[in-house]
């Protein structure tokens, strides 16, 4: 007997959408993408490097080829690339830095110091946090 695909129905989103949506910056992200926008290079990089903390895999990339410019092999070579070098979630000043290097704006509101503030607004796996720290700590021996 073949296996039915088991479509469920939620009008409010996945679970990690909800979540995701607690950050204004990837609520942005996630309605540009729905609405089929470009984000550019960068917010596809951002997009992936948070949302893979909440979403399933096979779901991040859904949702990075809603991006008009993008098919499933680019998204597919993004997201392999920033699992293999295990990315953290970047710094509101990172994102902005990014965000000057394309037309699509990233953080929504610049001028909200909240507004791109990843940490503030959402809750990472504890794998995320240790791996900040071992850098920091390796950071402050190498005297940089």
């Amino acid at each position: 007997m073949a296996e039915r695909e088991v479509v469920l129905d939620e009008p409010h989103g996945t679970e990690g959408e909800q979540e995701l949506r607690k950050d204004s910056m990837m609520a942005h992200l996630l309605d540009s993408l729905a609405a089929g926008k470009d984000i550019g290079h960068y917010g596809r990089l951002v997009f992936a490097m948070v949302a893979r903390h909440f979403m399933p895999h096979d779901e991040v990339l859904a949702w990075m080829m809603k991006d008009r410019d993008v098919d499933e092999q680019k998204a597919r070579l993004l997201l392999r690339q920033v699992e293999g070098k295990d990315y953290n979630p970047p710094r509101r000043e990172k994102i902005l830095a990014y965000q000057a290097q394309q037309e699509f704006p990233i953080v929504p509101f610049p001028d909200d110091p909240d507004c791109g503030n990843l940490y503030r607004n959402l809750k990472f796996p504890d794998e995320v946090y240790e791996h900040i720290g071992h850098y920091q700590e390796a950071k402050m021996e190498s005297g940089v």
